[in-house]
């Protein structure tokens, strides 16, 4: 219908912070949230006096920076929906080729799986719904993302044992892991000039940033507690920033992991770093 192609454009070139394809795109999923339709149908069956007032006052939520995800309460990973709120991160793309790799390279039934700083539990609901019956833990230190995880694994019918751990300071009671996972907090707080603004001012801090003093302590304390958590010949998965591909590399090789290795993401970056443990 005509009056939707002009709201659409018209709404889109009020999205300064976004290009105009992204900013198109952020509206449509808006749409089809608020109709409950697809983008054809909404062409077809919405007209001026069927639009919810719901959807105007979202519109203006996402004129302010604050991510979609955020405003409709969820987002998408590895095909399932996942709930978000701002305590947790927004599941990424760099992490879905994660859970892919971890998903491609182990096809035993029965593995033990940790996923730390688990966030929306989107890693390990995924690993436990995708591969042969692992059995699947999750740790975090928020009390409010490990909520938002527990709903999540229970929406999803993922069977996931969520804990509380500061794995900075404590190491969690599970043991004899064949597969340790991590997407940790990896931002200096140097880099936040170049961040968009809807991440600055709307994901949590906690998830997200490093002192510049410090940036791989996450990756040290997970891959020095790593060393008694994993069994022989377990293997240690990070996410990881593209700028410290070789320091984390490194790490890993000094602490005793070998087979070391950094993967690029489908962006040509270092995103990924792995290593096995032969103790």
């Amino acid at each position: 219908m005509p009056f939707l192609h002009e709201i659409i454009s018209s709404w889109s070139s009020a999205l300064l912070i976004y290009e105009r394809q992204e900013a198109e795109s952020l509206i449509g999923w808006l749409f089809e949230h608020h109709v409950g339709l697809g983008r054809s149908a909404l062409y077809q069956q919405v007209d001026e006096n069927t639009l919810p007032t719901g959807l105007y006052q979202d519109f203006e939520r996402l004129k302010t920076g604050e991510p979609i995800q955020y405003i409709m309460g969820k987002g998408p990973f590895y095909g399932r929906e996942f709930k978000v709120s701002p305590a947790t991160l927004i599941p990424r793309n760099e992490t879905e080729e994660l859970v892919h790799l971890i998903i491609k390279e182990n096809i035993k039934s029965g593995l033990r799986i940790m996923d730390i700083g688990t966030g929306t539990g989107c890693i390990p609901i995924s690993l436990a719904l995708e591969m042969n019956s692992p059995v699947v833990f999750g740790v975090d230190v928020s009390l409010e993302a490990l909520a938002i995880a527990n709903q999540n694994a229970g929406a999803l019918g993922a069977k996931v044992s969520f804990s509380k751990c500061d794995i900075l300071s404590e190491i969690p009671a599970e043991d004899e892991l064949d597969i340790l996972v991590s997407n940790p907090p990896y931002i200096p707080h140097k880099e936040k000039a170049e961040m968009h603004k809807n991440v600055l001012d709307y994901e949590p801090e906690l998830a997200l940033f490093v002192s510049d003093e410090d940036p791989l302590v996450f990756y040290r304390e997970i891959a020095v507690k790593g060393r008694r958590l994993l069994k022989s010949g377990g293997c240690l998965y990070f996410e990881i920033n593209e700028k410290y591909g070789a320091e984390v590399a490194e790490l890993m090789r000094k602490l005793g992991y070998s087979e070391v290795s950094v993967l690029k993401d489908l962006n040509g970056k270092d995103r990924i770093a792995l290593g096995k443990t032969l103790n």
